[in-house]
């Protein structure tokens, strides 16, 4: 009986290695080498300020993952669920301003008082002041958007968005795209005025966040699956110039936001993931991973973090929640004055906290306090 339950035993672990090592599946990892991460220390210390946010839910929905406030005050996100709610100034009173029949994710307002909507399923849309949808563009350069992702839209009321990835939609981020880490992304301008739309640089490992320079000249374009920014001189005497603005980040960069004073904002969906950069360079071990089941697979950490950069990529503020209790997987971050607006791709709410108000004195919140740098934080 021993001899037949150890055949078993040794039978099944041969299948169950077959089918993690050979079993065919959809993705073909690309081979790269991921640098070392950055302790969450110095620019990056650990701290709880965004334990002091405001947080407002969204009614019997999710995933808030950007925030837009028009000129009045008011404050509008996309869920999930394809609506797009709008609040009072003071957060109460939600009410659902539109549906698009997709999944809004990036908004921005043009400069006619429309709400300029990067959905993930419809392309880019616009709604007018009354809630009513339209479809502005769903493809570039003779192909069709796969995942519109961001949007910002400058004073010559021209759009700048993302199309994430031309090979994997938003229902497939994880785990397909982020083991394959494939550069499918593309940056897109629509000329509200004229109609034109097309593409501003291909080639992008998961084009995400988009903010356009104060003076206009660059846009900065987040390269999710590289952990970097690029900036993307688009007029001007360097037009046509892309460099690396910000690298080997401690995260995984989502949206990004042209704040006060030069200040870029920069949401980070989550800390970087130990097992998916070991991975990076090992195609077949990211091949193994897939095949995990979902309760195995690595999974993104509850960690809010948000940093401000300067025009040159330098952090000159770090706001986190290094316990994640409330509020996670922070997607946008939108200045509005003296208050920071925060978004998450999986959170039923979004926040926003009072930047004058995040100084570094005791906690408020009845719980331990860690050290933080007065010069970065503050």
């Amino acid at each position: 009986m021993t001899g037949k339950l150890v055949r078993w035993l040794l039978a099944a672990l041969a299948v169950c290695g077959l089918y993690l090592f050979l079993w065919p599946v959809p993705i073909e990892p690309v081979d790269w080498q991921a640098p070392a991460a950055p302790a969450l220390e110095g620019d990056y210390a650990e701290n709880r300020l965004l334990q002091r946010m405001e947080l407002y839910p969204t009614p019997d929905s999710n995933g808030p993952e950007d925030v837009a406030v028009d000129s009045e005050g008011r404050v509008y996100v996309g869920v999930k669920q394809g609506q797009i709610f709008r609040y009072a100034a003071d957060g109460s009173s939600p009410e659902v301003f539109a549906t698009t029949g997709g999944r809004p994710l990036g908004l921005d307002f043009d400069n006619d008082g429309n709400l300029i909507v990067a959905d993930a399923d419809e392309g880019l849309l616009s709604v007018d002041p009354s809630g009513k949808v339209s479809v502005l563009c769903t493809e570039a350069g003779g192909e069709r958007f796969g995942f519109t992702d961001d949007v910002d839209v400058d004073s010559q009321n021209v759009a700048w968005f993302s199309d994430a990835s031309t090979r994997w939609d938003h229902h497939h981020v994880n785990p397909e795209a982020v083991l394959e880490s494939g550069a499918y992304g593309r940056l897109i301008r629509y000329d509200i005025g004229s109609g034109e739309c097309a593409v501003v640089l291909s080639g992008l490992y998961f084009a995400n966040g988009v903010a356009v320079s104060p003076d206009e000249t660059y846009v900065l374009v987040n390269e999710t699956w590289r952990y970097r920014t690029k900036r993307v001189y688009v007029r001007g005497p360097r037009e046509g110039v892309v460099e690396t603005w910000a690298e080997n980040l401690p995260g995984f960069p989502d949206g990004i936001s042209t704040g006060a004073d030069g200040v870029f904002w920069l949401a980070i969906f989550a800390p970087r993931n130990e097992i998916v950069d070991k991975a990076s360079p090992k195609p077949w071990l990211r091949k193994v991973l897939y095949r995990l089941p979902a309760a195995l697979s690595p999974k993104p950490k509850r960690h809010p973090l948000v940093l401000g950069l300067d025009e040159n990529g330098k952090v000159v503020r770090n706001l986190q929640d290094a316990d994640g209790l409330d509020f996670s997987h922070t997607t946008s971050a939108e200045q509005v004055g003296d208050l920071l607006y925060l978004g998450s791709m999986l959170a039923p709410k979004w926040g926003r906290v009072q930047l004058p108000a995040l100084d570094c004195g005791p906690r408020q919140l009845g719980l331990p306090a860690r050290p933080i740098d007065r010069k970065i934080a503050c």
